[in-house]
């Protein structure tokens, strides 16, 4: 029974979207074209901004417009943004 658990809790986060908003450090570093020190930026800038599309993740320091459109194609569909709260 905890072996079945255990995959489908695996197979739910394979298949499920990383919120940018509110993904985990875990979660981030789990997403193709981003490791530990992307996956840390991007925390700290959405301490001050919400992100309202994917695209913001050129606004990242460090990632820039070529990074972030190679993390969208590597990620197509994996990646989505919740409203963000006023």
């Amino acid at each position: 029974m905890k072996i079945i658990l255990g995959l489908l809790l695996l197979v739910s986060l394979v298949f499920s979207a990383v919120d940018l908003n509110t993904a985990s450090f875990d979660e981030l570093v789990e997403l193709k074209g981003i490791g530990k020190k992307k996956a840390k930026k991007i925390l700290k800038y959405r301490k001050k901004h919400c992100f309202e599309s994917v695209k913001e993740l050129k606004k990242v320091k460090g990632i820039g417009k070529k990074k972030a459109k190679k993390i969208m194609k590597k990620n197509k569909g994996k990646i989505e943004v919740s409203e963000c709260e006023d």
